[in-house]
């Protein structure tokens, strides 16, 4: 009798901690991150299950594009996934597929177009808009994402400049790592995704009359079993913790970072 009362005292006490456990330390977040955010979000991360006890598995993707590892490739195939962090112009296309919560979209940083070559190499004049078309013109190869602002460099400033047909015969949607390499002299990417490279120089932004600057934003997944946890790591994410990390990646704050 005295050894089933103790049983069954500790069953009790047991179920009691567990009902009484933060619902949340349980959750197991699907994240699938683009380029331009990931620098900062990988640093974050680790303080992110430390102090929420959510563990996070994060995978990768383009945020716009035709291949089959973008973004909405994956979750239109059903790749799981309770949140994604990408480039606003991606997001605002699986917000109007339906693939997005309502309402839990937020912008978390912006960061301009940058030009970067072999470290220690000159660096080629891009102080102007004319300054710029002409070194885009005398460089042998060039290389850039094959996501957004690949989009914009091949629909709306190569034919701005009038270089469109140069350009598609020397440039080629590939990783920054190939200027360190030596195998591309130029690249022309987002400053966050460039500075994590080993091996090369940033030149500067483009011209500010011809910049993109991106915005990186995060959502919630229409279909996430795990939306507080998810909201949780976006807040996160907006928060002055994240401060620091988002300017070391060469990014800067969205002034209006609340979701809509």
């Amino acid at each position: 009798m005295t050894i089933r009362l103790h049983t069954s005292r500790h069953s009790i006490l047991l179920l009691m901690t567990l009902l009484l456990w933060p619902a949340l330390s349980f959750a197991q977040l699907n994240v699938i991150v683009s380029g331009g955010f990931r620098a900062a979000y990988l640093e974050l991360l680790p303080d992110f299950e430390r102090t929420t006890g959510i563990k996070v598995n994060t995978t990768s993707g383009g945020s716009q594009g035709t291949g089959p590892n973008t973004i909405g490739a994956q979750l239109r195939r059903n790749v799981p996934a309770d949140a994604v962090i990408m480039n606003r112009a991606g997001l605002n296309e699986l917000m109007a597929e339906g693939r997005i919560l309502a309402r839990t979209d937020v912008d978390l940083a912006e960061t301009p177009l940058a030009i970067a070559v072999r470290a220690g190499t000159p660096k080629p004049d891009i102080s102007t808009p004319e300054a710029f078309k002409q070194t885009l013109l005398r460089v042998k190869s060039a290389v850039i994402d094959g996501s957004t602002t690949g989009i914009y460099l091949t629909t709306t400033l190569f034919p701005r400049l009038g270089i469109t047909d140069v350009m598609a015969k020397k440039t080629s949607a590939a990783p920054p790592d190939l200027v360190a390499s030596g195998e591309a002299e130029i690249a022309i990417r987002p400053v966050s995704e460039l500075l994590p490279v080993k091996g090369i120089d940033i030149v500067g932004n483009v011209p500010d009359e011809l910049q993109h600057v991106s915005i990186f934003s995060g959502a919630v997944v229409a279909d996430s079993k795990q939306v507080d946890a998810s909201r949780k790591l976006l807040a996160f994410l907006t928060s002055d913790a994240a401060l620091k990390a988002i300017a070391k990646s060469g990014m800067r704050p969205v002034s209006t970072r609340s979701a809509r």
